[in-house]
């Protein structure tokens, strides 16, 4: 999962120079001579993640908070703006506070998370953009504040099935990583014959995973 930097482009570019294809998979990068892009769409992700926040804490209003991995992320930057978009469209009384970026790390998940806690004691809700939810979900457990904080984040993973399961999380995003594979597979397949890239690729599709529908 690349970062959205120049030097990142430019190295995509000098490959297409030289013949040789890029993908991006899960975070598009802009502006480049890529050959594809494998993912969701990210502000749909993240306007996805703040309707489940929105009407998981009802009318009553309050603060939510967002931690992300890295804004330098294109996919992270994208679900970010997503999620301010719905909570002003649909959620007026809440009031979305101070993104902290985390770097998918569930140590500092942790500390950002506690910091969150102790600044908004009444915190609401909390969207992690990126990975390592279990360091947020270990700092509402310690808080005792995992089943009154709204808990929404990305990736079904055995933490996470745990964390659903226990009732610390409350939903997650997910796509399949097989049918991502299978994905880039037939784009290789498809410049390697000479045809489109994307001919016969389908759309990534987000997937909201709950306690009771888990597969």
């Amino acid at each position: 999962m690349a970062l959205e930097h120049p030097a990142v482009r430019e190295a995509v570019n000098t490959l297409a120079e030289q013949g040789v294809f890029t993908v991006t998979l899960i975070s598009d990068l802009s502006a480049c001579a890529r050959s594809g892009y494998v993912g969701l769409d990210n502000r749909a992700a993240g306007r996805t993640a703040g309707y489940l926040l929105g009407r998981f804490v009802g009318n009553r209003p309050g603060k939510m908070a967002m931690i992300a991995g890295s804004l330098s992320y294109r996919a992270h930057e994208e679900r970010e703006v997503g999620f301010l978009h719905i909570i002003e469209e649909m959620f007026p009384a809440m009031q979305v506070v101070g993104l902290r970026e985390g770097h998918d790390d569930a140590v500092k998940n942790y500390q950002q998370t506690r910091a969150l806690l102790e600044q908004y004691p009444g915190l609401v809700g909390i969207y992690n953009i990126g990975g390592a939810s279990d360091g947020v979900a270990r700092a509402l457990k310690e808080a005792g504040r995992e089943l009154k904080v709204v808990f929404v984040g990305h990736g079904l993973t055995p933490d996470t099935r745990a964390l659903l399961i226990d009732g610390t999380m409350d939903a997650v995003i997910t796509q399949s990583p097989q049918s991502a594979t299978m994905s880039c597979v037939r784009i290789f397949t498809n410049l390697r014959d000479q045809r489109d890239a994307m001919a016969g690729v389908e759309a990534v599709r987000s997937t909201v995973v709950l306690r009771e529908n888990m597969p």
